[in-house]
Formats: C-alpha cells, sequence, structure tokens
C-alpha cells in the first residue's frame, strides 16, 4: 500500500510518517513498552521519554497510544503475511501448505516475542478488535482460501465453516506462545510444529481423508 493509499485509509504506517532513526526508536520503544508493563499504564508520553524525543512529535501523527501502538502492530504483521506468501511459492499441497503457515507463525513469534506479547497478552483483545487493524484481512484471506479448497476438495472438515477451522489453529498459536512464556521460553516454540500440526490436522480433517492432498 502506498502512502498515499494509506492516509486515504486512515491507516497511517510509520514508516511513511518517520525518518528511518526515529521510526526504529519509536518502534524499540512501543516493543519494549507494551510487551513489559500494563496496557492501561502506558502512555504517549511515556512512550516519548523511552524513545527520547517530544510528545508532540507523536501526538501531531497519531492521536492516541492506540492509535500508535496498532499502526506498529500493523506493520509488524504485514512482515508475517510477506514472509508467509513468500515461503508458500510453489507449495501445492494443501496439507504442507498449511504446515507451513502454521510454522510461519510459532518461528515469527519466537523470534518476535515481544509482538508476541503485545497481542496475545498485554493488550485487551477487545482494544485491538475495535482498530480496523485487527482484521489483518490480507492474512486471513490466504487462510480462508486455503481452508476452503480443503472442504471443496473434501479434504478439510466441512460440517463447520472455514472461519472455525482457522479459529482451531489461530488458538493453538495464542496457547503455545503464552504457554510458552509462562515456562520460562525454555525450548524452541517453533521446535515442536510438526508435532503439533499433525495434532491439528487430525482435528480438522475429513474423517478418512486426512492424508489426501488438494492436488490429487
Amino acid at each position: 500500500m502506498s502512502a498515499l493509499a494509506a492516509l486515504k485509509t486512515g491507516h497511517r504506517r510509520p514508516q511513511d510518517i518517520f525518518e528511518p532513526n526515529l521510526h526504529h526508536r519509536l518502534q524499540a520503544a512501543v516493543l519494549e513498552v507494551f510487551s513489559n508493563a500494563d496496557f492501561h499504564r502506558a502512555s504517549v508520553r511515556t512512550l516519548a521519554k523511552t524513545a527520547g524525543v517530544s510528545f508532540s512529535t507523536i501526538y501531531k501523527n497519531y492521536r492516541s497510544k492506540e492509535e500508535l501502538l496498532f499502526a506498529f502492530v500493523d506493520q509488524w504483521m504485514e512482515g508475517l503475511t510477506e514472509r508467509i506468501v513468500d515461503h508458500l511459492q510453489g507449495i501445492e499441497d494443501l496439507k504442507e501448505k498449511l504446515r507451513k503457515v502454521f510454522w510461519l507463525q510459532l518461528d515469527y513469534y519466537e523470534r518476535n516475542p515481544g509482538l508476541g506479547r503485545i497481542i496475545f497478552m498485554t493488550v485487551p483483545l477487545i482494544t485491538w478488535m475495535n482498530d480496523h487493524t485487527f482484521a489483518q484481512k490480507k492474512m486471513i484471506v490466504l487462510y480462508l482460501e486455503a481452508l476452503r479448497q480443503g472442504q471443496e476438495h473434501g479434504i478439510l472438515n466441512s460440517q463447520v465453516r472455514p472461519q472455525v477451522l482457522l479459529d482451531f489453529m489461530h488458538g493453538l498459536v495464542q496457547r503455545s506462545f503464552f504457554m510458552w512464556v509462562y515456562r520460562g521460553q525454555q525450548d524452541s516454540l517453533a521446535g515442536q510444529s510438526n508435532q503439533l500440526f499433525e495434532m491439528v490436522w487430525r482435528a480438522i480433517s475429513e474423517p478418512g481423508r486426512g492424508c489426501v492432498s488438494a492436488a490429487s
């Protein structure tokens, strides 16, 4: 999305607003403040102080801490979406597509635990749900398209909406992340992705069809 298109949709991307050094400092401040502190106690002034910038520099571009936070969250989630699109190139088998996406999510949050803490633990979900960035339309469309394909080919459970299958997979990613944090991040979050995905696959597959690919 271009900077002009972003402004027209109200989607003001931090990388389009701040010069690189300031963008980097604000990004680090948002991660530090919101991943480690109570959301309700954080403020734009706290973010400004942590980033070493003036309050007015932030406030003239973002009207609230929520708007600033979710602009950065959207930027980070866009990075995950782009990574998914790149890694799925050339993969035709539905099961392997979903396996790859499942691993990519766990790996991304393992590499970016601050982001995982923000979206799964420290920020009230209802707060993010009220922001347009929660929809993550590009990523969700990719996911749902693959799940619908699986249902149409008789591979995935067709007794529920594809959104339910998506919720099931996302729910395990979320639970896996915050229990990984709770247990001290001792092992690799993505290290057991194959075993976990096989459990997911058995749960979402049409009985007796779980081993058949969409390409067949």
